[in-house]
């Protein structure tokens, strides 16, 4: 079964080369948004007669986005990029590690993956420069450093992996035409939140859609809010403890977490559809109570991919609109916090082409020309924020380079039996009724089980 597999992706990157003359999706030097100084650049990065085999999550229209900048680099400095992917891309890069036969470079959205390759000494060091290059130049920078800074098999701690094209969790959506017409604002802090759903309630309205129902993974929308409700009610640092289980479930920091998050998604006046509806709704009908006439709901709190489960026609900025779930006003201590995910690039076979790939990275160039294309935001501060391919995009780039604190899913972080389980069906029960306390002691107790 390896073999087939070995060979199964050994096919698929020679079939999906990027073709060796492509032609460039923006041409050199004409358009105004893109460091094209960084494409000079790349003329004199001499690779010729070398190849570069990448291998990452990418597929479908992404893959195409991601080959369309992949050619600047072929094209610039001379080398042969194959690029391959794989539905089971996480065990795939397993199997090529560990038989010696990886690709240059890996991409990959599992921090936990990274720990696990880079302790098994298959991952090449990118060096402190870089990791210091991150903390300069991204938004929130020490903390993708850190997200970037791994165990290898020594025990010793070196940075990794380059983040590259990152998510922004922790969005609230609405209707500027249904706050315009009752007289809302934006809120900008947590009081001012709570006042809101307040008045929107005593209007007669509900404040929030909410639904967790997503097949065999139900659940997950409500990790995400309490994950959310960790960085601004805790330190980053009491989220880093959570998620690797230096504190547990049960501590008072957690369970509060929990708490608030139940007195929002159990209270009939704060939910359409009540308290019932809320693991019964499938999370990709939830936000279509915004649209209706007149609105069954106000606010609806998910990531940037939502707006595709959006009504056909909905346009970004004027039939909906976001904002940054806020912090608290009371506690400036904790800054700006953000919620996300995001790719992280390794180096798993060592070459000069692959160091130079990495340099690119670090080009704004790399990254605008994905931005104009759309599906792309980074928190890396030098790039033209007038690259982004629409306004939703470029605001959700100012989120990330603006943020004081980032901090990667706390579920994905977790173990697969906590942060894609237990986790989930804990707040299935806590939206069914039961409190915070005891779902937080099942939680806790899936997770001593394992180790």
């Amino acid at each position: 079964m390896k073999k087939v597999l070995l060979l199964g992706v050994a096919v698929a990157a020679l079939a999906l080369s990027v073709p060796a003359q492509a032609e460039l999706k923006f041409k050199p030097g004409e358009d105004p948004r893109f460091h094209w100084a960084n494409y000079d650049d790349l003329k004199k990065v001499d690779l010729k007669g070398e190849t570069l085999s990448i291998f990452g999550p990418w597929r479908g229209e992404d893959e195409t986005l991601v080959r369309n900048v992949l050619e600047y680099f072929q094209e610039a400095t001379g080398v042969e990029i194959k690029y391959s992917s794989s539905e089971n891309y996480e065990q795939q890069i397993v199997i090529d590690t560990q038989a010696g036969s990886p690709p240059n470079i890996a991409v990959l959205p599992q921090p936990g993956l990274i720990q696990d390759l880079a302790s098994k000494g298959l991952l090449t060091p990118l060096g402190d420069a870089t990791g210091k290059w991150v903390a300069e130049n991204y938004g929130a920078g020490q903390s993708w450093a850190a997200l970037g800074t791994y165990k290898g098999k020594d025990g010793k701690s070196d940075f990794y992996a380059l983040p590259y094209k990152a998510d922004v969790k922790g969005l609230i959506w609405y209707s500027p035409d249904n706050f315009k017409e009752a007289g809302y604002t934006v809120p900008k802090s947590q009081e001012e939140l709570a006042t809101l759903e307040q008045k929107i309630i005593a209007d007669g309205g509900k404040p929030w859609c909410i639904g967790l129902g997503s097949g065999g993974a139900t659940g997950w929308p409500a990790t995400d809010w309490v994950e959310d409700i960790m960085l601004r009610t805790q330190a980053p640092e009491v989220y880093d403890k959570w998620v690797t289980n230096q504190i547990p479930f049960t501590d008072p920091a957690v369970v509060n977490a929990i708490d608030i998050f139940a007195k929002i998604a159990t209270d009939d006046k704060m939910v359409d559809g009540g308290a019932k509806a809320v693991a019964a709704t499938d999370f990709r009908d939830s936000p279509k109570g915004l649209f209706t006439v007149p609105p069954k709901c106000y606010m609806h709190h998910q990531a940037s991919f939502i707006p595709s489960f959006f009504p056909e026609g909905t346009k970004l900025g004027q039939d909906a609109d976001f904002f940054l779930y806020p912090p608290y006003a009371s506690k400036p201590e904790l800054g700006t916090p953000v919620e996300g995910a995001g790719t992280l690039v390794m180096i798993t076979k060592d070459s000069k082409a692959a160091r130079a790939f990495i340099e690119f990275l670090k080009m704004p160039l790399a990254h605008e020309l994905w931005m104009a294309q759309g599906s792309f935001v980074t928190p890396f501060k030098a790039v033209n924020k007038d690259a982004y391919a629409s306004d939703a995009l470029k605001r959700q780039g100012e989120i990330l380079a603006n943020a004081t604190t980032f901090r990667f899913d706390g579920s994905d972080l977790m173990p697969g039996k906590i942060g894609a389980g237990a986790f989930w069906t804990g707040m299935v029960d806590l939206v069914g009724g039961k409190s915070a306390q005891d779902v937080a002691a099942d939680i806790q107790k899936a997770w001593d089980a394992i180790k």
